[in-house]
């Protein structure tokens, strides 16, 4: 790679691949933006309060996986190290309390939050890198494109509206978009996309983690839902079939990891290309288990009567998400997706016309059908038809 000599900060092979409890106790302040986020959703189901739960979504993902990066990268047990962590949480937090007035009041502290954790962070790496060119030049990378996108997130939080999501649209793409593309940068170039620099078997436990920290915010809402249910039978109902969504796509979810990411399959080093992939796998996901989230709140909330198309998108869309981000992830560690879920994405668009005269809870527990149906069809499947993951 190089002939300079490692900063100290940097992770040695070798070292413990497993998270830290400090990584653990990051991943608990993302309960409190995923709740937010889906509150918001719930409370705005139009295309501009869509929009932008999707937009802080992606802006609140992007600082997790570069955290998750950090750690990856530099060593977590470094007293340095553990205190950007902590920094970096805080900055997380106060975008999750900004999050419900992200459009109007609170934008310019979304935007301070967001570019003061990035600042934080590379004021750490940047001179702790200096000794080695060329990892230090992966920061600066980083840190340039961050630059790039700051005239749109400041510009947005100073306008109203459609403009405001489209510069801040536009932002996040390009914070997003810049990582596939190797953080190309004048007179660095770009990282090579093909290169080793992530270790596989710590990336795939922390997507793993925020994945359950999801479904967790979900269990939350159903919570949250039964406590102010006043124990009406319907909505006790709804809410027994709200937390067997959870465990369905807990279930879905974590019995294809075990067939893809056995030990034995999960490479002691990932190269960049695929380790972006899987977090913007894992991103789609994440998006699909919170408008589950979001419907199984609107449901138990009310689950009888006439079910509004702004719902029945939701309580369709979100289990279809999760289904279409699982295939992208099984196309990113076996090159092809997993058809039986493609099909489930397929099926569930398919009933949607006729789930229109249904009721909240009713279209809700058909979403659930199909995911059991797949769940089933997997669990029953030949062990030989399970896919072989190469490790090189």
């Amino acid at each position: 790679m190089t002939s300079s000599p490692l900063p100290r900060i940097l992770r040695r092979r070798g070292e413990p691949e497993h998270p830290t409890f400090l990584e653990l106790f990051f991943d608990l302040v993302y309960i409190f933006m995923l709740s937010r986020i889906s509150a918001g959703l719930a409370d705005d189901l139009t295309v501009p309060g869509v929009t932008t739960a999707a937009i802080l979504l992606a802006a609140a993902w992007w600082v997790w996986v570069l955290t998750a990066w950090l750690t990856d990268l530099f060593n977590p047990r470094l007293p340095i190290i553990q205190a950007t962590v902590l920094v970096v949480m805080f900055g997380a937090l106060l975008m999750a309390i900004a999050v419900p007035h992200a459009s109007d009041d609170y934008a310019w502290l979304f935007v301070a939050a967001y570019f003061a954790i990035h600042v934080a962070r590379d004021v750490v790496l940047i001179p702790g890198t200096r000794v080695n060119p060329a990892i230090q030049a992966r920061s600066i990378r980083v840190f340039f494109w961050f630059g790039v996108t700051a005239a749109p997130w400041v510009a947005g939080a100073f306008v109203d509206g459609t403009a405001r999501l489209v510069l801040w649209g536009l932002a996040v793409a390009v914070d997003l978009g810049s990582a596939r593309i190797g953080w190309p940068t004048p007179r660095l170039g770009r990282t090579d996309l093909a290169s080793q620099i992530f270790t596989g078997s710590h990336l795939s436990e922390r997507h793993r983690e925020i994945y359950i920290v999801a479904v967790g915010e979900l269990i939350l809402s159903v919570g949250t839902g039964l406590a102010a249910s006043d124990f009406e039978a319907a909505r006790v109902a709804a809410s027994a079939v709200a937390f067997a969504a959870g465990v369905l796509l807990f279930q879905l979810y974590f019995h294809r990891v075990r067939q893809l990411l056995a030990p034995r399959t999960v490479t002691s080093v990932e190269r960049v290309r695929p380790g972006t992939a899987a977090s913007y796998s894992h991103l789609t996901m994440v998006g699909g288990v919170l408008l589950v989230s979001t419907g199984v709140s609107l449901v138990i909330e009310r689950p009888l009567g006439a079910t509004p198309v702004a719902w029945l998108l939701v309580l369709l869309g979100g289990p279809a998400l999760f289904l279409f981000g699982s295939c992208l992830f099984d196309a990113v560690v076996t090159g092809r997706p997993l058809w039986s879920r493609a099909l489930g994405v397929v099926l569930l668009a398919a009933l949607a016309p006729a789930a229109a005269p249904l009721p909240p809870l009713a279209v809700l527990l058909l979403a659930n059908v199909v995911l059991l149906v797949i769940l089933v069809g997997e669990t029953a499947a030949p062990r030989s038809r399970m896919v072989r993951v190469p490790t090189g």
